[in-house]
């Protein structure tokens, strides 16, 4: 095994296809919008995309900026690492670890249930959720192991169908409005800045998390230096457009004064049953069959995004050295693609032995866990690309991309955050426990909390260690530092 990863194998045109597939466009509309009407009755939710676009725009401006120096598969963790401090980098790869962890993992209980339900549907085969989990868990592992590259054309091909999917929809339901006529009350602000607003913004972040991924790959891209910034302005746009546009659609459909009680009643229902009703039970067949491949490529997006993290905090000796192993022949983060498998089989075996619901509890925990960690790094990251420019001026950055935007994204995420945080119990079924709405955001402070205390200690005892952290490839740890010898 190599301790490197494949350079050179990934262009824009595959960037894009790994962060949008995190975002899994199908099944945001038929999970994520569903369930913001269903909770919060807010008609105009469809805006909400658009404002949160519209933030992560200006986040996306000082970090794109950043990635043309920092080229490390760690991220966040190399960002936060370089403009506020290894001790926070340290803790931005913990938080790190516990958000993509938990958002890939909470997706298997939502894979193994929708996949059991169209089996047990079609075929009248019935199994446990859990069994066609693993069976999903096993296929991203195999796929996680292989070249980059041939995860990305897996992705093309899933993401392409299941957009088509998501625009057979739109189109519908634009063709067949309730009553008659095309309601606008989906995009007028008004609607939006009114009850349930809260809810509506923590649902919404939700269904945007991975859009931030590029950076993640940027060792593999051909040119590191402006791959990443158009793969993540091309994702906000995409994302913020397309999911505007259907939960609008919805709403068109249903008719706004009924998209609540559609929603709350059918959940993805509301998708596959009007794709029956307009078009045909085939074409809703094949939708449903998409949305499962939707979660599939989500699922192998953010297990890739997890290797890769370990694969850095492996290679700077923060966590151990085996982790950066990669595939002579593939280039690909082999020992931390196995690390985040057996990691996922466990909490999945969890949830199954305590009798736990995969959709209401594996899947909505881990998702709401994984939103606060998200919007946390972000804010976190913005602040560190000032910090870094304010240490490194560079003539070819701009006060608006170095200062400004970073600074202004900065106070909008921490706003997002507490707005997600405050509101944390509309992710949350009825019938889930109160105290879960404080300790699951809490997830991420405490995983920061460990990462900075870890920090703290690598700089005590291990300073060779302590000074390599967020350097990245191009300037590898020494190999003969005594230091080492506590982590091989």
């Amino acid at each position: 095994m190599e301790s490197r990863l494949r350079q050179g194998r990934l262009g824009t045109v595959h960037l894009v296809f790994f962060t949008v597939a995190a975002s899994a466009p199908l099944t945001v509309l038929g999970g994520g919008v569903t369930t913001m009407y269903a909770v919060s009755g807010n008609v105009g939710g469809a805006l909400s995309y658009v404002l949160l676009a519209a933030v992560l725009a200006v986040f996306a401006v000082g970090y794109a900026a950043m990635s043309r120096f920092v080229s490390n598969a760690g991220a966040f963790y190399s960002y936060i690492a370089n403009g506020l401090g290894r001790a926070g980098g340290v803790a931005g790869s913990f938080m790190a670890l516990a958000a993509y962890n938990a958002i890939q993992i909470g997706l298997y209980g939502l894979f193994g249930s929708i996949v059991g339900d169209f089996l047990a549907d079609k075929f009248g085969v019935t199994q446990p959720w859990w069994v066609w989990a693993l069976l999903g868990l096993i296929l991203v592992a195999v796929l996680g192991v292989l070249q980059v590259d041939l995860n990305a054309t897996v992705l093309a091909v899933l993401l392409v169908l299941e957009c088509l999917a998501v625009v057979v929809f739109d189109l519908v339901s634009l063709g067949n409005p309730a009553g008659g006529t095309i309601s606008l009350a989906g995009l007028d602000p008004g609607n939006l800045f009114g009850a349930g607003l809260g809810a509506v913004l923590a649902l919404g972040i939700a269904s945007f998390t991975g859009f931030e991924s590029g950076a993640i790959y940027s060792e593999e891209v051909r040119d590191p230096r402006r791959t990443v910034a158009r793969a993540t302005y091309v994702a906000v746009a995409f994302t913020g457009g397309f999911y505007a546009l259907s939960a609008w659609a919805l709403t068109v459909v249903t008719g706004p004064d009924n998209a609540q009680a559609a929603s709350a009643e059918a959940g993805p229902g509301v998708v596959f049953d009007t794709l029956t009703k307009y078009a045909n039970a085939t074409i809703a067949d094949v939708a449903y069959l998409l949305f499962v491949t939707s979660v599939l490529a989500a699922l192998l997006s953010f297990h890739n995004g997890v290797a890769r993290y370990l694969f850095a905090l492996g290679r700077e000796r923060v966590l151990p050295a085996y982790l950066s192993r990669t595939g002579i022949r593939t280039g690909a983060p082999v020992a931390g693609s196995l690390t985040q498998t057996v990691l996922a089989v466990g909490v999945v075996l969890a949830f199954v032995l305590t009798g736990r619901d995969p959709v209401l509890d594996l899947f909505t925990w881990l998702s709401g866990v994984a939103a606060v960690g998200v919007v946390l790094l972000m804010t976190l990251t913005s602040a560190a690309v000032v910090g870094f420019f304010r240490k490194r001026p560079e003539p070819g950055v701009s006060r608006w991309q170095r200062a400004i935007a970073p600074g202004l994204a900065t106070v909008l995420l921490f706003g997002v955050l507490a707005v997600l945080v405050v509101n944390f119990d509309a992710l949350l079924a009825p019938e889930n426990p109160d105290y879960l709405a404080w300790l699951l955001p809490g997830v991420s402070v405490l995983a920061g909390a460990v990462g900075f205390g870890w920090g703290l200690v690598l700089r005590a005892t291990r300073p060779a260690v302590y000074a390599a952290v967020g350097r990245g490839p191009a300037e590898p740890l020494p190999t003969d530092d005594p230091a080492l010898a506590l982590v091989r």
